[in-house]
């Protein structure tokens, strides 16, 4: 037997009523093994449309689990200071070409687009995802955001590094709040720098729209009767994961 240590998010965390646990399997069980043992005892909570990772990574189902590996069940993800307020910050030298991170302060989007610009860009293209005061015709009182901050760092580093290849553009920042935000307060910041304006523009919207889709940070909505998670946007085919019945 092995010990897998499984750790929940978002809306499943609630389902579950945990936050991590430790599951036993036989030696040479896969990811789609630990998910039909726990759909035996939660069949609420392992539906469709999640995701798993192992250690951190996305996984596919077939991919055999090892002792002590750390497995995350991913419900679909809903896409969010000065660097010394970061989390973690991905890149420490001077004006770096990719510039990733996690705060739980606000975040000064007039800072940070002027540090992603340099002389020899034509354009500077931002996306500022902002909190709004409705959603669904409901008043919002305030949204909290939650991350597998480790997995969530990884993958928009990897975000900006294939938006400088796939476009040519020069720059990347990508800045994402977690914790609890007001009405009106910024919850993810990407800035894009390059010599020409439609580069920028492409890179900019391929990023947010990816980032939606699979860096691992959920969105939970507070209204005046009530609260709920975002239900999120499916995860691309290659990472969702498909629930079958146990062996």
């Amino acid at each position: 037997m092995i010990q897998v240590r499984v750790l929940a998010f978002g809306a499943l965390k609630d389902v579950l009523g945990l936050d991590a646990s430790n599951v036993a399997l036989r030696e040479g069980s896969t990811v789609s093994d630990l998910v039909a043992l726990l759909g035996r005892n939660y069949p609420d909570a392992i539906l469709q449309g999640i995701a798993v990772s192992v250690n951190a990574e996305y996984a596919l189902a077939t991919h055999v689990l090892r002792e002590s590996d750390e497995v995350g069940l991913l419900p679909p993800v809903s896409g969010g200071a000065a660097p010394h307020t970061a989390i973690a910050q991905q890149d420490v030298q001077p004006k770096p070409d990719v510039v990733t991170y996690l705060t739980h302060t606000p975040i000064d989007a007039e800072k940070l687009v002027s540090e992603a610009r340099q002389g020899a860009d034509g354009a500077v293209v931002v996306f500022d995802g902002v909190v709004r005061d409705n959603s669904r015709g409901r008043p919002t009182l305030h949204l909290d955001y939650e991350a597998y901050e480790e997995m969530a760092l990884s993958q928009l580093r990897e975000l900006g590094q294939k938006a400088r290849e796939r476009f040519g553009v020069r720059q990347v920042t990508i800045v994402h709040r977690l914790g609890r935000l007001a009405v009106g307060e910024t919850s993810v910041l990407i800035a894009v720098a390059s010599a020409h304006r439609a580069q920028a523009f492409d890179a900019c919207r391929w990023l947010i729209d990816t980032l939606k889709t699979t860096v691992p940070i959920w969105k939970k909505e507070t209204f005046v009767d009530g609260a709920v998670w975002a239900a999120g946007e499916p995860f691309p085919a290659e990472l969702g994961l498909e629930t079958t019945d146990a062996p």
